[in-house]
């Protein structure tokens, strides 16, 4: 098998390993080398059919309750090719900042409309397009001061296990993104911009949402910021 060099990135525009204030990223910060393997055939060109295997089951039902919107973009490596058929999954809170999750101790309440889940495919350009709410904020129950902002979780898949991209994208002009530990956790403020969707054109057409974009790029020294 071939090897391939990809242009580097600074850590200044990824997240950083420890964070004070953070509990969490030093117990996920590994604190030995990490150790090298090779990867067997099966392992980087497999199992295929990741959008079949990961399938989620949804019922019809009534409209969630919060903001409507449209979120778009696509997915490419550092040339700017696109990743088709690049695996994406979505998690996020409700509009009133809850998750539907056991260890979720925010006393908001569960919209029974919502999952707070999906996932899509990109298509042969690498677009992806979804409509959902906006997620509300909710408070960090192990500070007293710490609330996170609104943002969307993504898991992007490419063609095995191996292939995982995570990060969170953040809402423009919102308060909380001044300090919230994980996004300020990027030093490089090009690259915090990176994890900003950008507000599309307003309208107010049959279905009436607001617009956001952002695009992901998995390599080089543009890459995504992962955040997780």
């Amino acid at each position: 098998m071939s090897s391939f060099e990809y242009l580097p990135y600074d850590d200044a525009t990824q997240l950083a390993r420890q964070i004070e204030g953070y509990p969490r990223s030093f117990t996920r910060t590994p604190s030995q080398p990490l150790i090298r393997r090779p990867t067997t055939l099966s392992e980087s060109t497999g199992p295929t059919g990741l959008e079949c295997k990961l399938k989620i089951g949804f019922e019809d039902g009534r409209r969630a309750m919060g903001q409507l919107i449209s979120v778009e973009g696509r997915v490419v490596d550092e040339d700017g090719a696109p990743m088709a058929a690049a695996v994406i999954e979505i998690w996020q809170a409700n509009s009133a900042g809850k998750y539907i999750h056991e260890l979720d101790r925010h006393e908001a309440p569960i919209d029974p409309n919502f999952t707070g889940q999906g996932r899509l495919l990109t298509d042969v350009e690498g677009r992806f397009q979804f409509r959902t709410i906006k997620p509300g904020a909710y408070p960090v129950m192990e500070s007293d001061w710490w609330w996170r902002p609104p943002h969307i979780h993504f898991s992007i898949f490419g063609p095995s296990w191996m292939n995982r991209f995570v990060t969170q994208v953040f809402f423009p002009g919102e308060p909380l993104n001044e300090v919230d530990l994980l996004l300020n956790g990027v030093e490089d403020a090009e690259a915090r911009e990176r994890l900003i969707f950008q507000a599309g054109a307003t309208s107010v057409g049959t279905v009436k949402m607001l617009k956001y974009q952002r695009d992901f790029v998995l390599r080089g020294r543009h890459r995504t910021p992962a955040l997780d």
